[in-house]
């Protein structure tokens, strides 16, 4: 009986350490940490960060302390330190990052980078949460319909990484807002916006400060989210808002690429519905604009396509800012046919030039990689992207596998793509002219050839 007792006090004594703790662990957590009213950070102490060195972040031009040497900043972001290393997350940490339009998409985008540990954040958006924006939007409850999605952003936000500087600004971005918004020096601007105007203003204007920016297209009426890729925008194909923006901003900017964005290779599901007024009979939509210009209409939209296209975003620019390179699928309109097109000249080459193919140590698998992968299905003399859409799928009859080093075998780290002229060249020169010759063109075929090897394992 005295032996039961203890035990049962023992076990009382131990809920009640457990409950302290849980209550002390609760309140720190609950407890933001103060920070500087302009810039990120205070003075922490985890001793893993302090003892690495690592400088504080900049702000307004000013040093600011490192937020990762708190210990509760440190243990939220310890999956992201894990995978970037110390000192890349400290570059997102460091970061400033503006996204304009929090919708769908750019709710999803923002938060994402939030949870990534980006130091500060600029939100912009003019509209309002809707009942019918919560099938999409990243953190907007019922209770906040009506409120501004920049300000609904930022409160949701505070609550989740409070060490984060946070500005919210209901406005619309125009000519007029644009030094209020692009100024600053942003490390990264993402394009979340569904209007043709503003989103062609706003790039342009990303070109001209000379900033790196991100755009999304149309996510909407789409289903397959095994078809979104990250390309240039000459290379969204299948999509009306992506083909609109590349006309105008090649026709009153001169701007004709060189901007990366987010799009899907499907063909969207459903069209602009009909639009209907309080009598609900069809009526004309630019009589209900609040915003000239701004679509009134809907397009249908499963709210997960949009999400997705947000967190895509929000993994591009984190990398980016961390300096991790990642090789984004490329956009390549070929198909099997092509492939084995491209493998069987190979092998007719081989015999033709060395009377076998013998060395030819490739499959059409392997081929798929090499064009696809590596050469992104153009010429490796190609600086530029010339040929998308059909025309790349009509390009493939004058391209061609050649060996980049002759004395060496025709496997996966030693064949580059070229058009049937520049593989003609190239057969009649030596890699020391190469290289003494094109030093720049040396340097970026064997870079490319040297991943080849690295993810082959030889």
């Amino acid at each position: 009986m005295e032996e039961k007792v203890q035990i049962l006090a023992f076990i009382g004594a131990g809920a009640l350490l457990g409950s302290a703790a849980t209550i002390a662990i609760s309140k720190l957590l609950s407890d933001p940490l103060p920070i500087n009213n302009q810039c990120v950070g205070k003075v922490y102490t985890s001793e893993a960060v302090k003892s690495s060195g690592l400088p504080g972040s900049k702000c307004n031009g000013l040093a600011t302390p490192n937020p990762l040497t708190d210990e509760v900043v440190s243990e939220q972001l310890t999956r992201n330190i894990q995978f970037f290393g110390l000192e890349a997350q400290q570059k997102v940490t460091a970061s400033y990052v503006v996204v304009i339009g929090l919708g769908g998409v750019g709710s999803h985008a923002a938060s994402m980078l939030l949870r990534s540990g980006v130091g500060r954040l600029l939100l912009v958006d003019f509209d309002q949460v809707s009942v019918s924006s919560l099938n999409r939007h990243a953190v907007a409850t019922r209770e906040d319909v009506g409120t501004s999605k920049a300000l609904c952003l930022k409160k949701h936000f505070q609550s989740i990484f409070p060490e984060c500087h946070i500005d919210a600004k209901v406005i619309l971005y125009d000519s007029s807002s644009e030094e209020e918004i692009l100024s600053g020096h942003p490390d990264f601007v993402l394009d979340c916006i569904d209007n043709i105007d503003t989103k062609v203003a706003l790039l342009a204007a990303c070109v001209r400060r000379g900033l790196k920016v991100l755009s999304a297209t149309g996510a909407g009426a789409r289903a397959d989210p095994t078809r979104i890729r990250v390309a240039d925008l000459r290379e969204s194909t299948n999509d009306p808002l992506s083909r609109a923006v590349r006309h105008r901003l090649r026709k009153d900017h001169g701007i004709d690429g060189g901007i990366p964005v987010v799009f899907s290779l499907e063909k969207p599901k459903a069209k602009l519905l009909p639009f209907k007024g309080p009598s609900g009979e069809e009526e004309n939509p630019s009589d209900y604009q609040i915003v000239p210009g701004f679509r009134v209409r809907i397009i249908p939209v499963l709210g997960t396509i949009p999400a997705i296209f947000g967190q895509v975003m929000a993994s591009y620019v984190a990398t980016q800012l961390a300096g991790l390179q990642v090789h984004m699928e490329p956009v390549v309109n070929f198909d099997t046919d092509h492939y084995e097109i491209l493998h069987q000249r190979l092998i007719e080459h081989e015999e033709l030039l060395y009377g076998t193919s013998m060395q030819v140590e490739v499959d059409v698998e392997e081929v798929v990689y090499i064009a696809k992968e590596l050469w992104h299905g153009r010429s490796a003399r190609d600086l530029s992207i010339k040929d998308v859409g059909r025309a790349m799928w009509r390009s493939v009859n004058e391209l061609m596998l050649v060996r980049w080093d002759k004395t060496k075998s025709a496997s996966v780290s030693n064949l580059i793509l070229l058009r049937f002229k520049e593989a003609d060249e190239h057969e009649l020169r030596s890699l020391e002219d190469i290289k003494e010759e094109e030093p720049d063109f040396f340097v970026r075929v064997t870079t490319v050839l040297k991943r080849a090897e690295l993810e082959f394992g030889f």
